[in-house]
């Protein structure tokens, strides 16, 4: 990976209390990840850091936006991000076993020897975790959708001609389907 230590917090020497971030991400994040269903990413993350004794309780702010091809018609849209995400890292002797076992994917453990942690891998996570599953262009306030109708045209002769062209095999399975 690339130099990832603007991502590295070094929590040993804080004061316990509340700490705050702010991380400006654009595609070049993503780099070294796998290719992502999105471009243009303007996306800040304000990460508060809460140092207790024994644990580092962490609040992430996702903001911003990215640019989607929507699912329907294949336009390019913005989409605004806004979400927000907790982890609880506690301090263990045996992080390992703990990660292993613990089912709740919001806590996290490290070992009481580590003096930072790496804040990357969530703020990869939870960015997309805010980008909504389905990528259309939405609807108009008449109802009509703001898709590209010509690319819609298209796709609905498309389908029109395939159902058409049956195949005749799937026909003459059709028979044996109430037997």
């Amino acid at each position: 990976m690339a130099n990832r230590h603007e991502y590295e917090i070094a929590f040993v020497g804080l004061k316990p209390g509340a700490h705050e971030y702010v991380f400006e991400i654009d595609d070049t994040f993503f780099v070294d990840y796998q290719p992502q269903d999105f471009t243009n990413a303007r996306v800040t993350v304000k990460m508060v850091l809460d140092k207790k004794p024994s644990f580092l309780q962490l609040k992430f702010e996702i903001g911003g936006s990215v640019a989607l091809t929507c699912d329907l018609c294949g336009n390019t849209l913005d989409k605004n991000l806004w979400d927000d995400f907790e982890v609880l890292v506690k301090m263990v002797e045996n992080p390992e076993d703990m990660n292993e076992t613990e089912e709740d994917p919001d806590i996290y453990y490290i070992s009481r020897t580590e003096s930072h942690i790496d804040v990357a891998g969530w703020i990869y996570e939870f960015i997309n975790l805010s980008i909504p599953l389905q990528h259309t262009c939405g609807e108009n306030p008449d109802g009509s959708s703001k898709c590209n109708q010509e690319a819609l045209e298209t796709l609905r002769k498309l389908n029109e001609r395939n159902s058409e062209n049956e195949n005749p095999i799937w026909k003459d399975l059709d028979k044996f389907r109430n037997n």
